[in-house]
Formats: C-alpha cells, structure tokens, sequence
C-alpha cells in the first residue's frame, strides 16, 4: 500500500525526558546494575488517586512469576517539576540525550499528536492546557518527545526545553486534519479523485489509511522506546480514538466508475469535463489495489497487538480526546444516523480507555476540564519507586510477568508488568559489549561508520522532484575504464507526479571541480515509469579525485523544467576499488520486477538490494544491521552480477517484511574491506 508520511515531519520537533530528585536526595546515588539476570522495577502506588510517598523497602513485594524476589537496592524517587527553561540543560548531541534516557531515575514522556484523528477544534483546544502541563511537568533533567503518525520514532529529535514544543503548537494550533473537507496527503487526494462518483468509498479509505498509520507510528514508537531504556514510559497521546477497523468485504468488492462529465478536481479546486481534464487523476490499479489492502486490514488485532507490545516495553499510554466532552462523532456537514454516530464514539472512548488500563495510565475522555485532567498526570507521574533484584528465573528469552505489591492496605501500585529475559547468546554478546569499553577507540570507530552510512537518510523527510545516486567504479576487460553510474527518480506533489506520468526526459552531467564538463548522457524515462539508471565513462579517462555529477528532468507534456536538487561530489576511484551504490526496489509497486531507486525509502512489503561495482570474482560476505550497528538475525543474499555493459556488480538483497520501520544497514566485506549502504523502512 502506498503512502506517503513526510508531510509534516519536517515541522514537528520531538524531544524526551529524564527527572530530577528533590534537593534532599544524597548527592551520591547508588549505582543501578547492568547484569543480564538484574532486573529493575519502577511502581507508582497512590491512595485515593494521591501518590503515597513514605513507603520504605519493607513496604513492598516483588514477585517473578508468581516467586518472590529479594529486592537488593530500592529508592524513592520525586520531581520537582515548573523550573525556568534557563535552568534546563540542554544535552550537546543526539547521543548524549539518548544516553541520558537510560537513567534509571529519569521519566521519559512521549507526546503523540495523532493528526488524523483530531479535528481543528479539538486542536486548538488542547494547545494551551498541554503547554500548561509541560510547564508544570518538566523538571531540570528531564527530556520529552513530540512525535505525530508521519514520523518514524527514529525521526525524534531530543530537548529538554518546552519552548520548542510551545512554538510549534502556537505556530500550528489547526494541526488537525479530521474534519478538514480538502486533505493535504497527496494519496488521500488521489483516493478523492479515482472515487467521485463514490465519496463514500474514498471516505471510508482514508479513514483506514489514517487508522492503520496512527496504529503503526505508535508500535514504531513503543519498539523505539523498548530499546532505549527498562523502566516506564509515558506517552501522552491526543487523540479522539479509534474505530478499529476489521476486514470489509463491501469495501473490496466496489467498484470504481468513471468520473461524471463535469466535475471539481479535488486535485486543483478547478471544475473538470471528462477524464481528458482530470490531468492528476492516479492510474485506477493504483487506487483498486489500495482499495483491496485496506479492506483487508484488521486494526483490531494490531491494536491487542499495540497492547501486549505496550507491557512487554513498559510504556504506559495517558491518552487524552481534546474534544472535552462530545456529543457527536460525525461533523455536522456529514452526520451520520444518530445510532450508527452513538456507537462510533462510544467504540473510540472504549479503546482510548482500554488502552489506558491496559497499560497502566490514565484515561482523559468525556471531560471538559482538560486542566483537571492533565493535573492527574502530572500528580500520577510526581513521584515513584525505584527497585533492583537479581533474577532467579532463567535466561529462556521469554516475557517475564512481574507483579508489586504493597502491603499497607489501601494502596494501589501500578507497575512494570513484566520484562523478556535475555537469552544465553545475549547475555554473552552483553559481557563482551561491557568488555568492548575497554577499547573505546574501537567502538568508536564502529560507531562513527555506520552513523556516517545513516547520516544521508536524514534528507529524506519529504518528497523531491528529483534524486540521484551515484556509483563509481570499474568495467571488467583487457583495460579496465573508470565509471559512474547514476540513478535518478522523479517525485514531488501530486501535480507534478501527474506530470511524471505522460513521460520524461533526463540529462545527466559530469563535471570537474572547476566546472569544465566531462561527459553527459540524455535518458528517456518512459510513460508510467518514474526512475532511470545510465551509465558515464568519460574519455580521456577519469583520475583519482573529485568530481561532480549533475542531473535535471523534464517533463515530457509541459516541457517544464525541474530545478536540480541533487548536485552530488563524488570521489573518482582509484584503480581496481569503487565509492558510492546504487540501489533496486522490487515489490507490487513495481509490478514485482527490480527497477532502480534513488528513493531510499522502502515499505515492508518490498525488497531492497543494494549494488556496489567490482572487479573481484570473490565471494563476499553480507549482513544487515541496525542504526546502532548491531548486528540483525534477518538473511542478506550475497551474490555476484555481471552486466551486459561490462560491468561487474557485488550485491545484497533483503526482504523487508521481518523489519520494523527504521534505518538499517547492508554490510558487505571482501577481505577487510567494508561497504555499508544505509536505508530507510517506513509504515
């Protein structure tokens, strides 16, 4: 299914948060261990709804599938929250933040903004009780996220001050898009388009897309959160809930007709005769082939998904509807039957407060003090307990349920559910990281490389009109000749995408760094086809050194000229080695045959292979990795292509299904030598 998440991504700064203990708190603080069979517990007990805040360790007991454990280190922790931002230390990189999350006494606080299940209003008027709360909330040392369904969780960028956050709410106060007539997704646009003559159907498709997006943005967020750090998260999430989609065979089974002989384009806003002037209209297998997948969504089995995920990464969800207290589901322009609207609303309160008690947060819904609410969290999250005890389980990799008791009566506790014991191998592979800090200039090294592949990744949060990608090597034969090959693909909004469609040209450029130009090729980019691939050997031949590989487009019915987005420098090989790789996509999209990309961006239901040019006959060896560097237990197909041009390709293939949205990377070695080629899973 197609769809793009990149919309406001680019607007939206995420940040995540630790906490400070009061000023009676001993200056030196035990140290919270690390072995594989340590297990740390944070509970939050309350009486009445008040946090208690005297218990001691006698006061407490921790059980481990049902057998109690012996706790070795305990200690109350309370924050002091509503310091001025000044007093805020910001961390100095995106690592030393992260590292920060892994404090066992700091609070990490994740605000969700679910864009398409939030009306205007509701937007508005969650904007100044949530900016009250942050200033209420966020204590010296703590770090909080703002993240929304078009974000990947490895997209969150890190502060400690809410100002930022408070900009970008007074700045966006309409950030809802429930209600709103005109949507701004291009695919939601095309689905209003190839559906005309049946709203309903496109409806009904956005409101799944929307569903499906929201529900997989917040398991990225909880798999993202699960590896930063053991003890609760919090995630405030703004939303008016969910229906929950299950599979629609009415859905699959409708039918698309042509558009009525007059009609507005949703596209333009601009009236339209026929299909002749429907000049944005999406192809009809694109929109029928979306229209089946989401209508065999089951949103239901995701979400028990969400929650059994939520317990094993003991991240507890506060979520909150803006709307306050709301009478209908339904906008008044499209109103539903008054049982049909009645059901609705009351199916997105059950699942916001569902989500909630499953998790151990607290539900804000069917509220108009918002402020009342908002203070229940804050006063929920002042003050809790941190807890340690060594294991007597095994090390099987399997969930462990934990349970905490108080045994003072009266009291509730809430608390980590449970966590998943390490395995033997990871325990193992734990020690010999632990070792590794012994040799940090190693680490280091390792660190620096697979961050400097990922590095790229960040441009691409939204959409180009046109990207490239370059590869340097060179052609098997009794002379061996330097090369580039270029990868280039079209995109943008969904005009120019229109554009795209009826064909195009592309000129490709080599230049040196003085500007004197090497060679050029011209490519015609076929009607339906967005991507190109062409090849450049510069006569005389190209020396060690740097050069500069230019690229424009045209489309083929306006003659409209895109402006060049990507001017890349590339260092020229020397003899016998390569820089650069250029990539394929293969999956439904692409009719199941590779075509080339430079769109790093790939779904879980495709395949990626990375190509990297050689003169070897050896075999290398492959592997994929996380943006950490860690190495992953999905396969990567390892082989050799010799090309009909000359040329000889060393190449890795992955099937993404198995991955979570993330960056990775293909690893292939030949000897001692490495080449790591980053790229990006989305929803």
């Amino acid at each position: 299914m197609k769809g793009l998440r990149a919309r406001r991504a680019g607007l939206v700064v995420a940040v995540v948060l630790g906490i400070v203990a009061l000023a009676q708190t001993p200056a030196q603080q035990p140290t919270f261990r690390t072995e594989a069979n340590y297990v740390r517990v944070d509970a939050y007990p309350t009486k009445d709804g008040a946090p208690v805040t005297d218990l001691t360790q006698a006061d407490f007991d921790v059980l481990e599938n049902g057998i109690p454990q012996k706790i070795e280190q305990f200690e109350h922790v309370m924050i002091r929250g509503n310091l001025p931002q000044e007093l805020r230390r910001e961390p100095n990189s995106v690592a030393q933040s992260r590292a920060q999350m892994t404090d066992p006494r700091a609070r990490v606080f994740v605000i969700f903004l679910d864009t398409g299940h939030v009306d205007v209003f509701g937007s508005h008027n969650i904007r100044q009780p949530l900016i009250d709360t942050l200033n209420r909330l966020i204590g010296e040392n703590d770090l909080v996220g703002v993240m929304t369904p078009e974000m990947s969780a490895l997209d969150v960028t890190f502060a400690r001050r809410s100002t930022t956050i408070e900009g970008f709410l007074a700045r966006h106060w309409t950030w809802g898009d429930r209600d709103k007539l005109v949507p701004e997704d291009p695919v939601e646009k095309d689905y209003q388009i190839c559906y005309i003559r049946e709203p309903g159907i496109a409806d009904e498709m956005i409101a799944r897309r929307r569903e499906k997006h929201a529900l997989d943005a917040l398991d990225d967020l909880v798999t993202y959160l699960r590896g930063a750090r053991e003890e609760r998260k919090a995630i405030l999430t703004i939303t008016e809930g969910w229906l929950l989609y299950r599979p629609s065979q009415p859905l699959a089974d409708a039918k698309r007709s042509a558009p009525p002989s007059i009609a507005i384009n949703p596209a333009t806003g601009k009236p339209a005769i026929g299909d002749r002037n429907f000049p944005g209209a999406p192809p009809a297998s694109d929109c029928d082939r979306d229209r089946l997948n989401l209508a065999a969504l089951d949103d239901e089995q995701d979400y028990r998904r969400l929650l059994d995920e939520a317990n094993r990464a003991n991240a507890s969800f506060y979520p909150i509807d803006p709307r306050g207290l709301p009478v209908f589901d339904t906008p008044i322009s499209a109103p539903a039957p008054l049982a049909v609207d009645l059901a609705m609303l009351r199916q997105r309160e059950t699942s916001l407060r569902t989500l909630a008690e499953n998790t151990d947060g607290l539900a804000m819904v069917n509220s108009n003090d918002l402020a009342r609410g908002f203070k229940r969290i804050v006063d929920d999250l002042s003050s809790y307990y941190l807890m340690g005890f060594y294991s007597n389980g095994r090390l099987d990799g399997k969930f462990h349920a934990l349970t905490v008791r108080v045994k003072r009566p009266g009291i509730s506790v809430r608390a980590r559910r449970g966590y998943l014991a390490a395995t033997p191998g990871a325990a193992t592979a734990a020690a010999a990281t632990r070792d590794a800090a012994t040799t940090p200039a190693v680490a280091n090294a390792e660190t620096a490389a697979v961050g400097s592949a990922i590095a790229p990744l960040a441009g691409y949060m939204r959409d180009e009109p046109l990207r490239v990608q370059v590869a340097a090597g060179w052609k098997t034969g009794a002379t061996p000749s330097a090369t580039l090959w270029v990868e280039g693909e079209l995109g943008g909004d969904v005009a120019l995408l229109a554009k795209w469609r009826e064909g195009a040209d592309a000129t490709v450029m080599i230049t040196d760094t003085a500007g004197a130009t090497l060679a050029t090729a011209r490519v015609e980019i076929p009607r339906g086809s967005r991507s190109f691939r062409v090849a450049l050997s510069p006569s005389p031949a190209l020396t060690s050194g740097d050069y500069v590989v230019r690229a424009g487009a045209r489309s083929g019915d306006t003659a409209t000229t895109v402006p060049v987005r990507d001017i890349l420098r590339i260092p020229a090989p020397a003899a016998s080695t390569s820089s650069g790789a250029i990539f394929m996509r293969r999956g439904q999209t692409t009719g199941n045959k590779d075509v080339p990309t430079a769109d790093l961006r790939f779904r879980r239901s495709e395949r990626v292979r990375v190509e990297i040019p050689t003169l070897s006959t050896t075999a290398a060896g492959a592997r994929l990795l996380d943006r950490t560097g860690k190495l992953l237990a999905v396969p990567v197909t390892a082989a050799l292509r010799d090309d009909t041009d000359g040329s000889r390709w060393r190449t890795g293939e992955v099937v993404l299904a198995p991955l979570a949205p993330g960056d990775y990377v293909i690893e292939l070695s030949e000897g001692n030598t490495r080449m790591l080629s980053a790229f990006r899973v989305v929803p």
